[in-house]
Order: C-alpha cells, then structure tokens, then sequence
C-alpha cells in the first residue's frame, strides 16, 4: 500500500504548526486543531503518513506549491535537491542548464549562498521537524489523555519508532552534507529558542543511538514504503562504514555485523537489473530495503524520480519509450568517466544503460556532449506506460537502500580490516552482482582491491545518490589523483580544497542563528 496518499488533509495542520509567530497566543483560523487530528488512531496514521510523504512531495497542496520558502517549487522536492548535491558534484553526472547553484556543483565551487545546498538543507530539516511534532503528540501521555490505549496505543507506539527513523536518516543526510547542523527534537519547544548547533562527532553518536533504539520496535516486513527492520540495520551498517570520516574512528566491524543483518533478513536480489528502477518496481520486489514512493497521479511535483527520468532525455530519444509521451527535458547526462568504468564489459554488463555515441564532456553547456542515462523508465515490466497526469509526472519509486549496498559494505568492511567477516564472503557477495550483470559467471572476479570496490558502487549504484558519500570516503572528492571533467571547474579537472568535502551551512541560517559556527573554508 502507498502509505502517502492518505496525507493530504494533516498538511494543513502541520503547515500552521510548522510556522512560527511572534503571538504565542494565536489559535488557527480553521477547526483543525492538534486535539482534532489525533483524536483517533485513525487519525495518527495520517500524520505518519505525512511524515513519509514529506520525502516525495513539495506541498500538501500540489506540484506548484513548495512547504519551503525562497527556493523555485519545482526544484525543493528532497530526492531532486539530494541528487544533486550527490552526484553533480561527481564523476558520474553533470547538468547543461544554467539555473542558479548548478554550475556551482558541475565545478565544486558552491559557496554558503547555493541556493541548491539551501534547499537541501532546509529539507532536511523541515522533514526532521514534521517527524517531531508526530514524536510530540504520541507521547504515552498524549495517548492516554485521548482514550486511546491497547491494540491502537501499541499499533501508534510502532508508528513512533518508524518516524524516530525517518528523523535519524535526515540528521544522517545532514551529517554527512553539511558536517555540523543544528539538532532539533520533540524536546524542543517551537519557535521558543533558536537551536544549538552539534558537532559532526556528536551527531554520529545521537543517530546511532537513534537507530539503535529503534531497530527492535521496527516491523520486519511492513506495509511498503514504511521503514522496517532491515532499513534500519541498513542504515547503521552505512553509518558505520563511514564513520572515519564522521569521527575519526573506524568502525569496520559494525559495519560487517549490520550489514550481515541484513543480508540474513527477507530480501533477496531482483533477477533483472533493470526492473529496480521500472513503474512497478514496487511489485514482487525483495531487493529494496526502502524507497521513496512516487505516484503520476498523487504525488506530482518536478522532483524524484520525475526529475531524473525527464531530464535524462529529450524530445529527439522518444520520450514515449520512457514512459513521459510530453516529457523530455535534455538536462542531465553522464559525466565520461562514468560510462569509461564499464570497460570493454559495457557490450555484457546489463547495469550498462546509456544512449548516444559522443561520450567526451567538452562543451559543458550541450545536453548531447556526453551519454544520457537510461537506467530510469516511467514503464512496466510488460512495457506499459504507467499512468501519469500530463504525461510528465512517473510512478517509478526512488530506492534509498537495496541489498547490494549490504554485500559491497560487508566486502568493502572487510577489506579495512574489519572482523566478523571473511575475505572469501566478500568475494562471493560481490560474485552474486557481477553474476546478475553478466547473465553467468564470465565476470566473476576472483580477488578484490578497494579500488576495484568503488568501482563495483559505481556500475552497481550510479545516479542513486551514492557517489560524493562514496568518494569522500575512498579520499578521492577532492584530491588531483583523481580527477574528472570539470572537476574544480576545468575541462581535465584539477584538485580542490579539501573543506570541499563538506558542504557549507547556508549563510541565510548562519545570519539568523547566533549558535551557528560557519564550516571551515566557507
């Protein structure tokens, strides 16, 4: 069930409580009140469900409406927002139009007024902020006070954790963009005091104790679209594999534990590759661990997976065949190191999805110089276009965690050291990818270096968000070993600072929040 389509009429509520006034003392203009909404279990299950639809939507009130200010409606959907910052700023794509902060990524040379790091930042923290007032009013005192007690009071105990989750990957999200953000929670009054600022180290600690505690109440297989078990071991194996770079310290053989969680739990690989990333990617599907849900008729806006399917192609590639008969927005392609990773394997390799014949980047500003992306299709598995109002919008859902990420962790885990695993597991892990890929064991490998490993993330996972987390990590965002077209804003590429590899905290907040401290280099 597409949990989302149910939020619409909570958007209202948490728009006004979501607003900050001088008038402690006001009352809304209308007669839902917080007492009104949760007054039933039914009514809890709506806010949750805007919770989760916080991720796929820019409004509660239609594609043309953003629930956050200064930033164009179309662009301040979270997927869009996060794509961009994850891979534009990459070797694995970048963008022709000339909107404003896009070059800045192309080039890495954003700055605090990036208007595209703003709107991602803001995202997060607007979502963080509807998880809270969810946590706020489904206290077991709350609950008690509105007669709702047994099978309902446990069911919406559930709920707590699922949006206790929610909130812990967005300060993940912020941790790992931004470095060092101010930390929000249902214990903070709204609009009172201007929230502390918490230190990278710190907010590694406060989410994995978060994920922690969650975890156990977590379902093991829920509805879909709604956080399980296994997204939050995913998470935590994540987390720990990066947290060198979060702290200092290496936590390698968390990351092989959690990891191992989830390759032990429900899920198991798709047989295609391709239809991970179709419209009904939703059926039959036991390779994601989690996904944002996207739907051409009730969730519309020009983010998501709207986004990277339209901007992908353009009028002259049929649109039709994408399922976006009046799409095509020739926007974002492959950077050329991307495609150049397959190798003389592209011809074998079914995660090989590119189209067009120049795939050199020498004229930023062509759609055409460089090979499109085609890995995302507003189609079925029978190739039947899903419905779609004005032919634009898709219904392919977004995955953020799928179960290859376990095995390349546990390989990659590993390989740094880790223990609790086996060199001879990782082999085989990455084995059952590379085998999918090629359709037999032709590319089976039979050794593994880390190098070879961010490689594998990249044919396995690009244009999923991966790539700057994954980079940053391997220690090669910023450094002139390794370089990519217009990488520090040159045609060959060339070094950046490092404080590039953490994004500045928009200056708009830094202004209005005396407790925050600029990153470093910004």
């Amino acid at each position: 069930m597409k949990l989302f389509k149910i939020f619409t009429g909570t958007a209202i509520l948490l728009a006004t409580l979501s607003s900050c006034k001088k008038d402690l003392n006001l009352t809304p203009t209308n007669d839902l009140t917080s007492d009104v909404v949760y007054s039933t279990p039914a009514g809890y299950k709506q806010v949750l469900a805007k919770v989760y639809a916080s991720f796929a939507t820019t409004s509660g009130s239609g594609s043309d409406k953003s629930d956050l200010g200064g930033i164009d409606a179309g662009t301040s959907d979270f997927i869009r927002l996060y794509w961009n910052a994850q891979e534009l700023t990459t070797d694995e794509g970048l963008c022709v139009w000339n909107d404003p902060g896009v070059y800045e990524l192309n080039y890495l040379t954003y700055s605090s007024e990036n208007i595209i790091l703003r709107g991602l930042y803001t995202r997060s923290l607007y979502q963080i902020t509807v998880a809270n007032e969810f946590l706020r009013e489904s206290t077991p005192e709350k609950l008690a006070s509105r007669n709702i007690t047994g099978t309902d009071a446990t069911n919406i105990d559930a709920y707590r954790a699922e949006a206790r989750f929610l909130r812990a990957y967005q300060y993940w999200v912020l941790m790992d963009l931004f470095g060092n953000p101010p930390i929000l929670t249902e214990e903070n009054a709204i609009g009172i005091v201007s929230p502390k600022q918490i230190k990278r180290a710190d907010l590694f600690k406060y989410v994995e104790s978060e994920l922690l505690a969650v975890e156990p109440l977590l379902l093991t297989t829920p509805e879909y679209g709604r956080a399980s078990k296994g997204a939050a071991d995913m998470l935590l194996s994540r987390l720990y594999l990066n947290a060198a770079v979060y702290t200092g310290t290496a936590k390698n053989t968390e990351a092989i534990t959690y990891a191992s969680k989830v390759i032990a739990g429900n899920y198991t690989l798709q047989s295609a590759y391709k239809n991970l990333f179709l419209a009904d990617n939703d059926v039959n599907n036991r390779e994601t661990i989690f996904a944002i849900n996207y739907d051409g008729n009730f969730t519309q806006n020009y983010g998501g997976t709207t986004f990277i399917i339209n901007a992908s192609i353009n009028t002259d590639m049929n649109p039709s065949s994408f399922g976006v008969p009046n799409g095509g927005w020739g926007g974002i392609h492959a950077s050329s190191t991307l495609p150049a990773m397959f190798g003389t394997a592209s011809a074998t390799d079914q995660r090989y999805m590119f189209f067009g014949t120049k795939a050199a980047n020498d004229d930023i500003g062509v759609f055409t110089d460089g090979l499109r992306v085609t890995k995302f299709k507003n189609i079925t598995q029978a190739n039947i276009t899903a419905p779609s109002t004005n032919g634009t919008f898709t219904s392919v859902d977004f995955p953020l965690f799928r179960l290859p990420e376990a095995y390349l962790n546990y390989a990659e885990a590993v390989l740094r050291g880790g223990t609790g695993g086996t060199t001879a597991m990782a082999i085989t892990y990455v084995n059952l990818l590379r085998r999918r890929a090629y359709g037999n064991d032709s590319g089976n490998v039979s050794s593994l270096t880390l190098d070879n490993l961010l490689t594998e993330r990249a044919k396995e996972f690009y244009w999923e968000g991966y790539r700057r987390t994954d980079l940053v990590r391997f220690g090669k965002f910023t450094d002139g070993s390794y370089l990519w077209p217009f990488k520090g804003g040159v045609n060959a590429g060339r070094a950046v600072d490092a404080t590039r590899s953490i994004f500045p905290l928009p200056s708009a907040d830094i202004i209005a929040n005396t407790n925050l401290v600029q990153n470093p280099g910004y």
